[in-house]
């Protein structure tokens, strides 16, 4: 009687370590009806990783269910597509596997550059000296983090151009199924084959389009992030020239909205400008003030462009007011920096000079349209 609980327990044993062991369904399923992509072990936590090498799996050797040689011409047709649609679906499965390790670095690289950047910004909060070199080297850091996050770009790019090859041939392999249909010489199995090729192949087609909406979007995505986050890196600069934080980027608030496309008219003596900053002394610090009013004028309206004018005072000999012309020139177009530094497109920035009896000193004017 012992000995027969003994083997009962075993057997009981037996089914529920059998009952543990599982492979989950693969993105794209196999003609043979195995599994084809990666099968998964469940972690302890509850979450899912692919095994390794289960993504070369060698396809072109598995026979479809229930297909048997006819010994056609159409039979060996089948045969070859078959081998064709294998190593398509294999394929798939190296490209999808790609895409989610490219997505794991990104969110790694984004994070490294996101911490550095956030350190930056905390010391400029509280205050630190200009052109601060601990700073000047994070900024650095940074740059070279957001490179590699460019670098996913890239090789999301080239990712994009292998799925995009693998689309054509998905579409060469299923017109090569139809049109086997009316090679004559075939028996009804024949047919039934090409049947379920064809149902195989549309649906790797499907899944292949569906790779290529994600890749679509994922490219979308981090190139805006990018182009976003190059903005912020200028007026991030700009900020450490000064020792102070200006805020995030005016590219942000810019790209709300599309300027209109008529033609602006220049400014005239009765328009009240945005801004006007005299220089009246060597070094005036006028970004913090001018960063604020446009971006003030942004929130209003984020389709506004700028006009940016240089303004020479009417005063003393024609020499006098040329040599004055060219520095107050000089002082516009440092503005027009700090504009672009700040995240403001140049597409958006007009530049221009002008003469007034009333000015005591060289000028620059800022007017918002």
């Amino acid at each position: 009687m012992a000995v027969r609980k003994t083997y009962l327990a075993v057997i009981g044993a037996v089914l529920m370590l059998g009952g543990c062991s599982f492979s989950s369904e693969a993105l794209w399923p196999s003609l043979s009806g195995e599994p084809t992509g990666s099968q998964e072990t469940m972690a302890a936590d509850g979450s899912s990783t692919p095994a390794v090498g289960s993504a070369g799996m060698d396809r072109s050797s598995q026979p479809l269910v229930g297909m048997s040689q006819t010994g056609t011409f159409v039979g060996t047709r089948v045969d070859s597509m078959q081998v064709e649609l294998n190593r398509l679906k294999t394929a798939l499965d190296t490209h999808n596997n790609t895409l989610q390790q490219l997505r794991a670095q990104t969110v790694r690289n984004s994070q490294a550059y996101h911490g550095t950047v956030a350190a930056i910004s905390a010391r400029l909060q509280v205050g630190t000296t200009p052109g601060n070199p601990v700073l000047v080297q994070q900024w650095n850091q940074a740059q070279t983090e957001l490179d590699h996050v460019n670098d996913d770009i890239a090789a999301m790019n080239s990712l994009a151009n292998n799925v995009s090859a693998d689309s054509t041939l998905s579409t060469f392999l299923l017109e090569s199924v139809r049109s086997a249909y009316q090679v004559s010489g075939a028996v009804d199995e024949d047919h039934r084959q090409l049947a379920f090729l064809e149902d195989e192949t549309n649906r790797t087609t499907v899944q292949i389009d569906r790779l290529l909406n994600e890749i679509s979007d994922d490219l979308a995505r981090q190139t805006g992030y990018i182009s976003n986050e190059r903005s912020n890196l200028n007026a991030l600069a700009l900020a450490i020239k000064n020792g102070e934080i200006f805020g995030e980027s005016l590219a942000k608030r810019s790209m709300q909205a599309q300027p209109s496309a008529s033609n602006r008219a220049m400014p005239t003596a009765n328009d009240k400008p945005l801004v006007v900053i005299r220089f009246d002394s060597e070094s005036v610090k006028y970004e913090q003030a001018l960063y604020n009013a446009v971006n003030r004028a942004l929130e209003r309206r984020p389709e506004a462009t700028f006009d940016v004018v240089a303004v020479t005072p009417n005063r003393g000999t024609p020499a006098q007011v040329a040599l004055n012309s060219n520095k107050s020139k000089r002082h516009a177009q440092s503005v027009l920096r700090s504009l672009t530094d700040m995240g403001m497109p140049a597409s958006r920035v007009r530049v221009s000079d002008a003469t007034s009896p009333s000015a005591s000193a060289n000028e620059v004017h800022i007017f918002v349209r």
